[in-house]
C-alpha cells in the first residue's frame, strides 16, 4: 500500500502543469522546441534582429491590439525596443505541436516580465498560434498569433 501511494504521489508530482501533445517525428518537434527556446533568449536579450531571423521571409505576424505586420524587416522592426523597456523573463509553453510534412503548428501559452526605463516590473501572460514552415534544414515562423490574458 506505501508503495502504490509513493507510486502514486510521485506519478502527480512529476506531471507537468499543462499536458503536452506533440505529433510528428522527434527530430522535427526537437527542432521545433529548440527554436522556441532560442526565440525567447533573443527576446531576453533585446536582439530583434536575431528575432526577426526566426521568421519566414514572408511572415506575418498578429500582435494583440494591432495590425497585422508582413515581412522580416518589418517584424524585425517591431521587436526593436526603443522605450527603454527591456523583457527581462520570456518563457513559451507549448501544448500541442504537429508537424504535417514541411509545415507545423504549435499553440500554448507564453509569459513574461518586462522592465520599464523607471525600473518598474509588469509581468504579463498569454496564448498564442504559430505556423511553422521547414526553410532549408530549419524551422522557422510563418505565421504568429497571440494576446494577452489579463490577469
Amino acid at each position: 500500500m506505501t508503495k502504490n501511494l509513493i507510486f502514486y504521489c510521485f506519478m502527480i508530482l512529476s506531471t507537468p502543469f499543462y499536458g503536452q501533445n506533440f505529433i510528428g517525428e522527434k527530430e522535427e518537434i526537437d527542432q521545433i522546441l529548440k527554436n522556441i527556446s532560442k526565440f525567447s533568449a533573443h527576446v531576453v536579450n533585446s536582439d530583434h534582429i536575431s528575432i526577426g531571423k526566426a521568421y519566414t521571409s514572408d511572415a506575418k505576424i498578429f500582435p494583440n491590439n494591432k495590425d497585422i505586420i508582413l515581412g522580416t524587416n518589418d517584424i524585425t522592426n517591431y521587436w526593436k525596443k526603443i522605450d527603454g523597456s527591456r523583457t527581462i523573463a520570456h518563457k513559451i509553453t507549448p501544448l500541442e505541436i504537429k508537424v504535417i510534412g514541411n509545415e507545423a503548428y504549435d499553440y500554448g501559452y507564453y509569459e513574461g516580465t518586462t522592465k520599464t526605463s523607471d525600473g518598474k516590473e509588469t509581468s504579463w501572460k498569454g496564448k498564442y498560434v504559430i505556423v511553422w514552415k521547414k526553410v532549408e534544414k530549419d524551422w522557422k515562423i510563418y505565421l504568429d498569433i497571440w494576446n494577452r490574458i489579463a490577469e
